[in-house]
């Protein structure tokens, strides 16, 4: 069977197994993220509780994610992916086991979730450098196009599937379920021929390679022109497991169900982007598409800043995961493509540092603001200043461009 251009990638065997595999367990990621945000308000009602246990989730990715993508360039890719991905299959077993005896309480979420940073933060750049190795260059625009898509179909049917069983069964169904699909992706791993093996090495130390990978990253200027967009939009944008629980249920006075189709919107926005992007082809996102596309979905949080209405909620989210979307898959690309294949993990992790890595802070600036100030308020600190440093890199771009250095 022949796939049609938008699905192009998926005509690699290698691919095809593991973007099936890995889709079936983000399903059950996104239903963990939806109940552990549930399980923490209940424990604590707090906002700003909440956002640090996003802050604990990823401040391993802040602290080793430079680390670890020299790690992947390495060791091969799939065996790494092996030992992270069994390493968050106990971490949700676990979470399960305490949760259905009744005796979680909210330090052992906390040290769960960072137990899951450290696993997130050599899995992420890993999964991302293995890509390329199972389609080739050629099809690579495409691939991540589709792993967005994946990523975000889970978000749609996740929070759905978890909302639901939340409502009407408790919060342990919903971790278990996540625990049991990883032994899907697992299995896809099993079957993937690729090993992603590491290209020759000169002799260097760990510590070499980290600052080869840093100085080839600040040196090239479209390389440190992506970083900063996602560091800026990750930062302020993508903080949807603190705002929209917040959002749910302090403005819109909505349970558990009404929060799983909340981020069910989220993700039908973001798979709807994912899907547009990937009818591309072998073709770049243009600059000026990845500048708006940024700009849009900090305007679409300011927007949500302002309603109290569910049906506009619902729409805004939408909007916010379009855009949001096309702006962090467009990136990623453009990052890849401009990599050699030897620096690819270590630029990858500082990709992986700048979207996951900052998250801690923004978790606990959009927590703490929401807790001191009202959801409203943090919404609209975090769409404007969005607003704000973009417009900073694209005065410091163009200045770049009209001195004569800017070269890719």
């Amino acid at each position: 069977m022949t796939f049609p251009g938008g699905l192009r990638a998926l005509n690699h065997r290698d691919f095809r197994v593991f973007w099936t595999g890995q889709l079936v367990s983000l399903v059950g990621t996104w239903m963990q993220s939806v109940a552990q945000s549930w399980l923490v308000l209940q424990l604590s009602d707090s906002a700003l509780k909440l956002g640090l246990i996003g802050t604990f989730q990823f401040a391993p990715v802040l602290l080793f994610s430079v680390v670890a993508g020299a790690l992947a360039d390495r060791l091969p890719k799939r065996r790494l992916i092996l030992a992270t991905q069994t390493a968050l299959c106990l971490q949700a077993l676990a979470l399960t086991a305490l949760v259905w005896t009744g005796h979680v309480r909210y330090w052992h979420v906390a040290v769960l979730a960072l137990l899951l940073g450290c696993a997130n933060v050599i899995d992420m750049p890993t999964r991302q450098a293995f890509v390329v190795e199972m389609v080739g260059r050629g099809d690579l625009v495409n691939a991540v196009a589709l792993n967005s898509a994946a990523f975000n179909g889970a978000r749609i049917v996740g929070p759905a599937v978890a909302g639901l069983l939340i409502a009407r069964f408790g919060l342990a169904p919903a971790f278990l379920l996540n625990g049991l699909s990883f032994l899907v992706v697992l299995g896809a791993l099993l079957l993937v021929r690729a090993e992603g093996a590491p290209r020759p090495r000169a002799g260097t130390t760990m510590g070499e390679e980290v600052l080869e990978g840093l100085r080839y990253a600040l040196g090239t200027p479209r390389i440190a022109l992506m970083l900063s967009l996602v560091l800026v939009v990750s930062l302020f944008v993508f903080n949807f497991t603190v705002f929209v629980p917040l959002l749910t249920r302090s403005v819109l006075q909505l349970g558990a169900e009404g929060f799983g189709f909340l981020m069910a919107a989220l993700g039908v926005g973001a798979v709807t982007g994912a899907l547009a992007l990937a009818t591309l082809g072998s073709r770049q996102t243009p600059l000026r598409a990845i500048f708006v596309a940024g700009g849009l979905s900090c305007v679409a949080l300011l927007a949500l800043s302002a309603t109290a209405l569910f049906r506009e909620a619902v729409l805004l989210l939408f909007l916010t995961g379009f855009y949001s979307i096309v702006f962090i898959a467009s990136c990623n690309t453009t990052l890849q493509l401009t990599t050699p294949d030897e620096l690819r993990g270590r630029v990858m992790s500082l990709h992986t540092l700048m979207f996951g890595g900052v998250f801690p802070l923004g978790a606990f600036m959009t927590g703490a603001l929401a807790e001191a100030f009202g959801v409203p308020t943090a919404l609209r600190v975090a769409g404007g200043g969005g607003l704000v440093g973009m417009a900073a890199i694209a005065l410091w771009w163009r200045s770049r461009r009209a001195s004569g250095f800017s070269r890719t």
